[in-house]
């Protein structure tokens, strides 16, 4: 069938036009928990990253689309065994929470709170790029909380689940403030989505619009979906007045942002399987001094904002492993699986590789430390490493990982003498090595693949002996986002030793695609 002229120039011209817009998720990737601001006509925004270090990242964005990560807050959270995957402990799915982002009087102040630790964290600093942050803590920990500046130079900490809470902090923001008590300023944030809720409201995030206040909530009503709730009040303290303001697709949690033109934005995430909470951008409007959110009360699939130019590099990233000018830093993408022993990783070592060393032994790869780690991201997306393993010692496990509880990896054991090409799965709740190749060569070539359409929530694992030909090697891995670890798959470069400690791998490069085999 043949359409006319003018019918085809108008279906281009229309996707040509829809090209040139925002697509909803914004990002496709896991960044939960945002908190954003802009100073002048650039946006910030924090995410979780719970045990990864370094923590906190902060992305930048002059388009609200697209998206650099340019700082963390923290290198390291706290010194203690479950951050440092030390003594059989480990802190997956904890280390530190949802953060807050404010920027007040020349300073940028980031906050989260760890119930790894118990305690609720202050970080500070006057270059949001370029550091040094200043850090503070102090107990308890302030579940969900929301950081703010009033107009009359008094700070606060909203925070709470079902039930909404009000601390004042010293003006210094280095803690409470002292001879104070937290008040309750919301009995039941949950109410305005009904009596049959499953999740009370949290993830609290407050606002001030014109002398008015408004705190941002999420609830899940048993059977239903994600919810967002907003309160308004005319003091701090209250009272509150709430209502739903968004139930669709179950895309919540978040808050307002505003343009230099004056559009309103409400930032949130929704859940989406295996690959994480990824985050949606909804149109707001303002009716009778509420801020209204989505198109008809919809999420909409297209924004009226600049195009996205993808997640690579300013969220995931390439790396060759070359220092022309030598160093030994990584690319902000980077994030280690917990705390990292620097004295057993380097880029220095052999210029141009990443060696990764082992320095005691294991018996699981969850409890390996030093693995390096960056998000995976849909609809699909690929890995593709090389590694030197002439340096294995017996017992050693070394590869490319997918990680999540229910992991999946490839990568060359050193067992009896000889080194083979394993694939290793735990889709049958514990790690199965799924096949077994004998290699008699010292570099190997991995790959990992992820397919995220429809949830389809597959890996797929191959290897190569010379760089071009690949072969399909194990099974096919069904990914599954899981509470303990609370986090989107990531991909994971990794080396760790199961007898004998001082082993050492050498990876040539890690190359991110979003185009996938099958």
């Amino acid at each position: 069938m043949k359409f006319p002229a003018f019918l085809v120039a108008i279906l281009m011209t229309g996707l040509a036009a829809q090209a040139q817009r925002a697509q909803n998720p914004v990002i496709y990737a896991d960044v939960p928990d945002m908190s954003m601001i802009r100073v002048g006509d650039t946006y910030y925004m924090s995410s979780t990253t719970m045990h990864m270090s370094p923590g906190v990242p902060i992305m930048q964005s002059t388009d609200l689309v697209n998206w650099q990560t340019v700082s963390y807050a923290y290198d390291v959270l706290d010194d203690v065994d479950a951050l440092n995957l030390a003594n059989g402990k480990s802190t997956y799915g904890r280390g530190s929470w949802a953060s807050s982002l404010r920027y007040h009087n020349g300073t940028y102040y980031v906050t989260t709170f760890s119930n790894t630790t118990g305690k609720t964290y202050i970080y500070s600093t006057k270059n949001i790029v370029q550091g040094p942050w200043k850090a503070v803590s102090f107990s308890p920990s302030l579940h969900d909380h929301s950081l703010f500046f009033d107009d009359d130079g008094r700070v606060y900490m909203v925070y709470g689940g079902g039930r909404i809470m009000l601390t004042e902090l010293s003006k210094d923001v280095s803690g409470i403030k002292p001879g104070t008590d937290s008040k309750v300023i919301i009995e039941n944030a949950s109410a305005p989505a009904g009596n049959n809720i499953g999740l009370p409201a949290e993830g609290s995030q407050l606002f001030k619009v014109n002398g008015k206040y408004y705190l941002f909530n999420i609830c899940w009503p048993k059977g239903g979906m994600r919810t967002v709730v907003v309160h308004r009040a005319d003091k701090i303290t209250g009272p509150y007045e709430g209502r739903v303001a968004l139930q669709d697709k179950g895309v919540a949690q978040g808050g307002l942002i505003s343009t230099p033109a004056g559009k309103w934005y409400a930032y949130l995430f929704r859940d989406f399987g295996a690959v994480g909470r990824i985050p949606y951008w909804v149109p707001v409007t303002w009716e009778d001094g509420w801020p209204v959110l989505g198109i008809d009360n919809k999420v909409p699939g297209s924004l009226d904002l600049p195009a996205g130019r993808g997640l690579a590099p300013g969220i995931v990233s390439s790396d060759e492993f070359d220092r022309p000018q030598g160093g030994n830093s990584l690319p902000l993408a980077w994030q280690w699986n917990h705390n990292p022993d620097n004295d057993h990783w380097s880029l220095t070592q052999r210029p141009g590789y990443l060696r990764l060393r082992t320095a005691r032994v294991d018996t699981a790869i969850l409890q390996a430390r030093n693995t390096l780690t960056q998000r995976t991201f849909g609809p699909v997306c690929s890995v593709v490493t090389a590694m030197d393993i002439s340096r294995m010692k017996e017992g050693d496990c070394a590869g490319l990982l997918l990680l999540q509880k229910q992991y999946g990896w490839v990568g060359v054991k050193a067992d009896k003498g000889a080194k083979s090409i394993v694939m290793v799965s735990t889709d049958a709740g514990r790690p199965v090595e799924r096949q077994h190749i004998p290699l008699t060569q010292d570099i190997i070539y991995l790959k990992a693949d992820c397919d995220f359409r429809d949830r389809t929530d597959k890996g797929y694992f191959y290897y190569s002996l010379d760089g071009k030909s690949w072969t399909p090697v194990g099974a096919t891995l069904q990914m599954a986002y899981t509470l303990p670890h609370f986090m989107g798959y990531r991909f994971g470069l990794f080396n760790y030793a199961t007898k004998a400690p001082g082993g050492y791998v050498d990876v040539d490069f890690y190359r991110v695609s979003d185009r996938i085999s099958k």
